[in-house]
C-alpha cells in the first residue's frame, strides 16, 4: 500500500513539474466555453494543445473537462499560435499586433504543407478612398496560408500613398517596407520566404476585376512564384481572359525598389475594376475566400516546386 501512495506521489510531482515547465498565460472562461473551443478562440490548435492544457489545469479541472464560467485557467504559450504566426505591421508606427482576434475561433489547421514558409504580404491601395475590400482578401489570403502552417506578415502604411505623392514620402514609404521585411528575414534565416505585393485601386468587389501578375526579371524566384499564381488563376477563372497571360516584367519604380532591397524574392499582383463582364474578367463580389484561395493555392504550388526540387 505505501509501495502505490508513493508511485501515485511521484506520478503527481512529475506531473505538477512537467506542468511547471510549460510557459502559459491565463484567460478567463465565458459561457459556453469548452477546452476546445477556448483553445481555438486563442489561436491553438486544440488538438495539438489540448493535453498542455490538461497538465497547466490539473489542479483546477479536478479530473474534469468541465469549464466554470469566471474562472482563470492557464493557456499554453506556443510559437504555432496564429497570434503569433499572422502579424500586422503599419510600418509609419512601428511595432506587431496579430492580424487576426476574434476570427480565431473559426480557424482550424488543414495541414502543415507551408511550415517553414514566411510570407510578406503587402497591402496596397494606391486610391484616396478604402472600401475595405482589398483588406478582406488580403486577410482571407493570410488565414489561407496560416492554416497550411505559414507565418504570415501583413505589411501596410496609416496614410493611402496618395498622400504621400512627394517624392521624400514615397521613398520613405517603400524604405519602411524594406526595412519591416529585411528585419524579418534575417530573424526566419533558412527558412523560405516570399514577398507578394498587392496592388489595388478603390476595388468595387461587385464590378469585374482584372488580374495581372509582374515579376522582376533577375529575379527567377519572383518570377516562378508569379507564374504560379497566374496558372492557378487561369485554370478557375471564366476564361483565359481573366488574367493577363503573358509574361509580365516589373517596369515600374515603385516595384523595381522594392525588388532591388529587399532581401526575398517578390511578385507584384494587380487588381483594378474593368467595366466590361463580356471579356471573361473576375467578378469576385461575396466570394473573397473562394480567390484567395486561388492565390494561396498557386503559393503551395511554388512552395511544392521548391521542395521537389530540393
Amino acid at each position: 500500500m505505501r509501495t502505490l501512495k508513493f508511485l501515485l506521489l511521484c506520478l503527481l510531482a512529475h506531473s505538477l513539474a512537467f506542468a511547471q515547465e510549460i510557459p502559459y498565460y491565463t484567460v478567463v472562461a465565458k459561457a459556453g466555453d469548452g477546452i476546445f473551443s477556448l483553445l481555438r478562440k486563442e489561436g491553438l490548435d486544440p488538438v495539438k494543445h489540448y493535453g498542455e492544457f490538461l497538465e497547466l489545469n490539473a489542479a483546477v479541472l479536478g479530473g474534469n473537462s468541465l469549464l466554470k464560467v469566471g474562472a482563470g485557467y492557464k493557456v499554453p504559450e506556443a510559437d504555432d499560435n496564429y497570434r503569433n504566426t499572422g502579424l500586422l505591421i503599419k510600418t509609419d508606427q512601428g511595432g506587431e499586433r496579430p492580424i487576426f482576434d476574434l476570427e480565431l475561433a473559426g480557424m482550424s489547421p488543414k495541414s502543415e504543407n507551408l511550415k517553414d514558409a514566411v510570407y510578406y504580404l503587402i497591402n496596397e491601395n494606391e486610391g484616396r478612398a478604402d472600401t475595405g475590400f482589398m483588406g478582406d482578401i488580403v486577410k482571407a489570403l493570410a488565414a489561407e496560408l496560416m492554416i497550411h502552417g505559414a507565418k504570415v506578415y501583413v505589411l501596410g502604411t496609416s496614410d493611402s500613398p496618395v498622400d504621400g505623392a512627394l517624392a521624400q514620402k514615397e521613398t520613405q514609404r517603400l524604405g519602411g517596407y524594406v526595412d519591416a521585411v529585411n528585419k524579418r528575414f534575417l530573424q526566419n534565416s533558412g527558412k523560405y520566404q516570399r514577398v507578394l505585393l498587392i496592388r489595388s485601386r478603390e476595388l468595387d468587389g461587385s464590378l469585374p476585376i482584372k488580374v495581372a501578375l509582374y515579376h522582376d526579371n533577375k529575379n527567377e524566384k519572383g518570377q516562378r512564384l508569379a507564374l504560379n499564381i497566374q496558372n492557378v488563376l487561369k485554370r478557375n477563372s471564366v476564361s483565359q481572359a481573366t488574367v493577363t497571360a503573358r509574361d509580365m516584367v516589373l517596369r515600374d519604380k515603385g516595384g523595381l525598389y522594392l525588388s532591388n532591397n529587399i532581401l526575398p524574392a517578390m511578385s507584384l499582383l494587380t487588381l483594378e475594376n474593368t467595366g466590361s463582364r463580356s471579356d471573361g474578367n473576375i467578378v469576385v463580389g461575396p466570394h473573397r475566400e473562394r480567390f484567395a484561395g486561388w492565390i494561396s493555392h498557386g503559393i503551395m504550388n511554388d512552395y511544392a516546386e521548391l521542395e521537389i526540387e530540393d
